[in-house]
């Protein structure tokens, strides 16, 4: 888009061609009052109330493109009466329980009443009776509901669900005389609103990802935490900055705290809040909040035998739940005791980003989620999009959404929810393994064959045949008939018949032989029929691409040449690469630590049971704080160092603690900060000295992005053939997990709290005869497990899954590293 100026109040504003006009105000301090309109989302003139003068004809700032010289007053005097009346209308009925409501001291309809100076009420209709809901995780209480409709759009355009909708209210017409009396656009608002409620398209249930989106947003009390509901006011809390510590999208966070009663005076997380403008929020990041490690007190005694375990030990083996400064510490240990660091997932994405770089030149891939958002063409592999990363299918789904876009989804796992987003969306569910062959179809239908290497070019050639086949068709084929005419003799005066030829133009089918051209890798990647002409109608007019890879490719049995090929396609494609961190702090670990691949004899478990257990889920044999508990940073999927802090106290040992003691000191974990390494693209930057805000204009302004070190290579971008008959056989099992969990720490929450199983579709459990919560043996040449059989309602086909956030299952064992595995499900 092209820069351009407007004028707004006498004030000069630049911003882009085609910007909405409340954009390009908000961005520059500007106030205009809008209630219905989301950034990231698409206008719904819901509200009205954003009413604004362009060049002397009044227009709504929410909808209205801003254009090259344009002239924008904001109030004149039957601006400010429409939006006075409007203000007005939304008043109508509302109860009058501000006292108690949730949303009460940062609600808007409060603050737009007292901001547009409503003091008195000159509309009045009927009231009628609507009981609130009770929606699981959501409380909905139509009374209090103003239909804005913001939290449809947002699970439409946003999220991807689509699980509400409007319904009808049921109540009385209002007078005709008002549509004469009342300026116009208020009317219009009062109709739609009198007519309307909120409903959830799944009849009286909410079926949805759970992601709590739409409260969020809810500019009044009407959508609400079920669990937060009636628990404190909203002026109570100390809001701690933070970022979500469950996956590895980095949401910034606010966990709001206070007192947990009368009697405790000890801090409590009510509850977590996002700056929904510019980042939305899972249901793990928004419900999960609660997984701190309680009650700690310091054991001198734990602590002295946790150091003499440390003297003689040679491996730590962690987990992705840290942070850097924690990383750093371990890096540190290793460094000056020789002790092996292993985290099998974090090692399997840092030797995935070295064969990239071997052949990008680069140490990190050039793309992140803001750049999926904005594409126009968006392309998934190797990740389970809806549980891996929620936050990667939200900008999937805005793309498709907002940009007109369209999309290609390849999993082995049909996925409903994805399948949802949009009708420009095709689910490719290939064989396990065959991921690699999505990769180089990717090559084969977008790389730049004349500058490719020749080698690469010549064999994707090999996928093609030319296959002679038989159409018919339709062509014009002119053939002359004879009709018989009857003519008035004018002389005579009697008809008389005359014959007359006449040529006519008919259509014939004809069969044809014709050359067509066959690719292989549609058949290797299960492309429906029709593959081809559905990618030229996708690609029509697309201007911007991108793709995201998944953990899938870190664990491929072929993750070198998988990662050789991602490198091509970002060197000779339009495509930005976007690669999914596992979980909150994969990538960070990755490249901070110099991991190993096997333990030694003697392993300290860090969130991760051995022998001898760091914990801090309070399950080993010294405590440690949780991610909720301390200060430090994490590496998110954007390349963002991001800062968090400490919502609730600790009183035990830190891994900072015990680094002392071995000699490797600081006075506080985040003293490491500023000593993350650099040439691996950190910053010597302290912690105090990271910012963590949006501007009004949406810009992140959040820690700071790693810099992206230029790696050298040897010019070698050759790839591995294909291996066609590389495949699992047989029932497959995948580790993956259920929405809303990730780890441990997500199902410690209360609202979260679940034990896990063996999941599957319903179809699955019908078709094998099995019931949710039977016993069933789950047996891999890994080894085999006794579990709960579970239902996922979220997934399609005979794939079934097992999940990590259950410490009492030990999923991984058994896989051998990728993520797909042959299985034996039986009764027991």
């Amino acid at each position: 888009m092209n820069e351009i100026t407007i004028t707004i109040d006498g004030k000069l504003v630049t911003t882009q061609e085609g910007e909405y006009l409340l954009n390009a105000a908000r961005a520059n301090g500007i106030f205009i009052p809008a209630i219905c309109y989301l950034t990231r989302c698409s206008p719904t003139l819901a509200c009205r109330v954003c009413l604004v003068e362009a060049d002397g004809k009044q227009v709504y700032a929410c909808n209205a493109k801003a254009k090259q010289g344009m002239e924008i007053v904001t109030t004149t005097p039957n601006i400010l009466a429409e939006r006075r009346a409007i203000m007005e209308v939304y008043d109508v009925n509302h109860p009058l329980e501000c006292g108690v409501c949730d949303q009460s001291g940062e609600c808007e309809l409060q603050n737009y009443t007292l901001e547009i100076g409503v003091d008195s009420q000159n509309y009045s209709i009927k009231d009628t009776h609507k009981p609130a809901q009770n929606w699981g995780l959501i409380h909905y209480d139509p009374a209090l509901c103003i239909m804005c409709e913001r939290c449809i759009t947002v699970c439409k355009d946003m999220i991807g669900d689509g699980a509400l909708s409007t319904s009808a209210r049921g109540s009385d017409a209002i007078e005709a005389t008002f549509k004469e009396s009342m300026p116009k656009d208020a009317y219009a608002m009062w109709n739609k609103l009198n007519k309307s409620l909120i409903a959830p398209n799944g009849g009286d249930t909410l079926d949805c990802t759970n992601c709590g989106e739409c409260s969020s947003v809810c500019p009044v009390g009407a959508l609400v935490s079920s669990d937060y509901q009636y628990t404190s006011n909203a002026w109570e809390h100390t809001q701690i900055p933070a970022t979500c510590a469950h996956c590895s999208a980095g949401c910034q966070i606010s966990y709001d705290i206070k007192h947990t009663s009368i009697e405790n005076s000890d801090p409590k997380i009510y509850r977590v809040k996002n700056e929904w403008n510019y980042v939305s929020l899972c249901g793990a990041g928004r419900y999960g909040f609660d997984f701190e490690n309680r009650d700690v007190v310091k054991n001198p005694e734990a602590f002295t035998s946790a150091i003499e375990v440390f003297k003689n030990s040679d491996t730590i083996a962690f987990t992705s739940t840290i942070t850097n400064e924690e990383a750093m510490i371990l890096q540190r240990l290793k460094e000056k005791f020789g002790y092996r660091l292993v985290n099998n997932e974090a090692l399997a994405l840092k030797k995935f980003l070295m064969s990239y770089s071997g052949v990008s030149g680069k140490a990190l891939y050039n793309g992140d989620l803001k750049q999926v958002h904005e594409a126009d063409f968006v392309v998934s592999i190797g990740s389970a999009l809806k549980t891996d990363n929620p936050n990667a299918r939200f900008a999937m789904n805005n793309a498709l959404s907002m940009n007109k876009g369209a999309g290609l989804y390849f999993h082995p796992i049909n996925d409903p929810v994805i399948e949802g987003m949009s009708k420009n969306l095709t689910q490719l569910n290939h064989a396990p393994m065959m991921e690699e062959a999505a990769l180089y179809l990717m090559l084969d239908l977008f790389g730049d064959k004349a500058t490719m290497p020749t080698s690469v070019t010549e064999y994707l050639a090999t996928f093609h045949s030319t296959k002679t086949i038989t159409i018919e068709e339709s062509v014009d084929e002119k053939v002359t008939e004879t009709v018989v005419k009857k003519v008035l003799n004018e002389e005579s005066g009697v008809e008389e018949e005359v014959s007359e030829e006449v040529t006519k133009t008919i259509k014939k089918k004809v069969s044809k032989e014709v050359d067509v051209d066959e690719n292989r890798l549609f058949d290797l990647v299960n492309a429906p029929a029709g593959f081809a002409d559905t990618m030229t109608k996708y690609l029509a007019k697309k201007e911007k691409f991108a793709l995201m890879v998944g953990p899938d490719l870190y664990t491929h049995p072929h993750a070198t040449n998988c990662a050789r090929l991602v490198a091509l396609i970002e060197k000779y494609t339009r495509f930005s690469v976007t690669m999914i961190p596992n979980i909150a702090n994969t990538l960070g670990v990755a490249l901070i630590c110099e991991l190993d691949s096997t333990e030694g004899s003697k392993t300290i478990g860090y969130n991760t049971p051995r022998s001898f257990t760091l914990s801090a889920l309070g399950e080993g044999d010294l405590d440690m704080p949780s991610l909720n508990q301390q200060e430090g940073t994490l590496t998110s999927i954007d390349k963002r160092v991001n800062p968090t802090n400490a919502a609730l106290p600790y009183g035990g040992y830190t891994l900072k603690d015990i680094a002392c003691a071995l000699g490797v000191c600081t006075e506080l974990t985040v003293d490491y900060t500023a000593q993350l390494p650099v040439e691996a693209g950190f910053k010597n930057v302290a912690f105090d000295c990271l910012p963590n805000h949006y501007t009004n204009s949406g810009e992140e302004v959040r820690g700071y992005l790693l810099e992206t070190k230029v790696v050298s290579c040897n010019g070698d971008e050759s790839v591995e053939k294909l291996d066609e008959n590389l495949s699992l056989s047989g029932s497959i099992v995948y580790l993956a997990n259920p929405v809303l969990q990730f780890t441990p720490f997500t199902a410690r929450a209360h609202q979260l709290n679940e034990e896990g199983g063996l999941y599957g579709s319903s179809s699955f459990m019908e078709a094998n005869g099995l019931n949710e919560g039977e016993s069933v043996r789950v047996k891999t040449q890994m080894g085999e497990m006794v579990l709960k059989a579970m239902i996922d309602s979220k997934i399609n086909g005979d794939i079934t899954y097992l999940p990590t956030f259950d410490s009492k299952i030990n999923s991984q064992a058994l896989f051998s590293g990728y993520r797909f595995n042959n299985v034996t499900i039986e009764k027991v």
